[in-house]
């Protein structure tokens, strides 16, 4: 780019310069031969006022010498050279001059001006005064030469200017090309720095906006990925354990293995569709989540999670008020939020679990409370990658609530204590 610039900084001095050079230098020809035109009709009009008196009344003449390489000539009327220095017939020139104007010339190589010598009211004859020019074309070449080491003087600082104003220029997007290029090399975090130019500023905002965009996109991708693998491993192993044990008792129903199998099911639909919504939030508008009453959504997760615990040697409890049983709660989020907090207590909890559902008026709170401590502090325990596990799901879990517009916390260390607010309508 930067050649270019120049390239194009330089093509554009030389026209300027071009259009420019080329008037002045018709105009310092044009100049220099009339100055010397000048010069010569001054010599002349100098030697008819010397000879004037004298042409007239026939007694001779000697015309004064001219200046330098200025030869002076006196005609008389029939144009025919008196004195002086000239061809023995005056021409054209000559012939003008005695027809009452002053005349001018250039032939051969050579000025001519000739001017008319008067007597009273007569024309008594010619002074042609002349000279080569070969020395007019000389000082007319000097002034060419002088102009054309100006231009080459205006075209070296176009240079310079051109030069400067080139790395300005592409400076920017050099450093824009080399921050894609960290984009592209997997450096998210790469960044676009402004500039004293506008529109390359645009540039850089736009870029900048389409790589924050693009991180946002693919932290969005892992953290489905994520979160299906962990959300979906919980419900897969309980379907297969609850298979493998009905095949595993010769005396076990199988219609009400079956039974629970779709049941596991249809949880594990639900989940694959609450992680897509989540997946969703954000870019587009998701799906509201669907509601589902406080009573029979606390049964299905007591049901679930009744068997895992026992098999531990631990016991789950879950209590809600009568009255609190029928309010609506978003009811795939909240199972799923949960799973993750029950699944959290199953692993890294101890002592019984407890589910507990509260009416605070404007907002229902479920508590999920079990024996252990919670070594991490309220805020870095909702980090991913945070415990001794996959720290993902209580990330996930507060993710949940904030797309469905409730907010998870931990309101207990000792035990430890989780608590989701659900916000109610102003119908409900």
């Amino acid at each position: 780019m930067r050649v270019r610039v120049v390239r194009v900084a330089l093509v554009a001095a030389a026209v300027a310069l071009l259009l420019l050079a080329v008037p002045l230098a018709v105009a310092i020809r044009f100049t220099f031969f009339a100055d010397e035109g000048g010069e010569l009709e001054r010599a002349a009009m100098a030697a008819v006022v010397r000879v004037g008196p004298g042409l007239g009344s026939g007694d001779p003449v000697e015309l004064p010498r001219g200046q330098g390489e200025v030869r002076l000539g006196l005609y008389d009327p029939a144009g025919r050279l008196l004195s002086g220095a000239g061809p023995a017939t005056g021409g054209d020139t000559v012939r003008r001059a005695l027809a009452g104007s002053v005349a001018r010339q250039r032939t051969d190589g050579e000025l001519v001006v000739a001017v008319p010598a008067s007597s009273g009211e007569r024309i008594t004859g010619a002074v042609r005064a002349s000279t080569g020019s070969r020395g007019v074309w000389a000082r007319v070449l000097w002034g060419w030469a002088a102009l054309l080491g100006l231009c080459l003087l205006a075209l070296g600082v176009a240079v310079v200017v051109a030069r400067r104003q080139a790395s300005v220029l592409s400076s920017p997007l050099e450093a824009l090309a080399r921050t894609s290029l960290s984009v592209a090399d997997g450096d998210l975090t790469a960044r676009a720095a402004r500039s004293t130019i506008t529109e390359l500023d645009e540039v850089a905002r736009a870029h900048n906006a389409m790589v924050d965009r693009l991180a946002r996109l693919l932290e969005r991708e892992r953290h489905f990925t994520a979160n299906a693998s962990h959300q979906l491993r919980t419900p897969l192993t309980g379907l297969q354990l609850g298979l493998e044990a009905a095949l595993a008792d010769p005396d076990a129903d199988p219609r009400a293995a079956l039974a629970e199998a779709a049941e596991r099911s249809r949880h594990l639909d639900r989940t694959i569709d609450e992680v897509l919504r989540l997946a969703t939030a954000g870019t587009t508008t998701a799906p509201p989540a669907s509601g589902q009453g406080a009573g029979d959504l606390l049964e299905a997760v007591e049901r679930r999670w009744h068997g895992v615990l026992a098999r531990d040697g631990r016991r789950l409890a879950v209590v809600w008020e009568e009255e609190s049983a029928h309010l609506p709660v978003p009811g795939r989020t909240t199972d799923q939020i949960l799973d993750v907090l029950l699944d959290n207590a199953h692993r890294h909890g101890a002592g019984s679990v407890s589910v507990s559902l509260r009416d605070l008026g404007t907002a229902l709170a479920l508590d999920v409370t079990d024996e252990g401590t919670a070594a991490l502090d309220a805020r870095a325990i909702f980090e991913r990658g945070t415990g001794d596990g996959s720290g993902i799901g209580l990330a996930l879990a507060r993710e949940l609530a904030e797309a469905a517009g409730a907010r998870l916390s931990l309101s207990g260390t000792a035990p430890t204590r989780f608590t989701l607010l659900l916000p109610l309508d102003d119908d409900g």
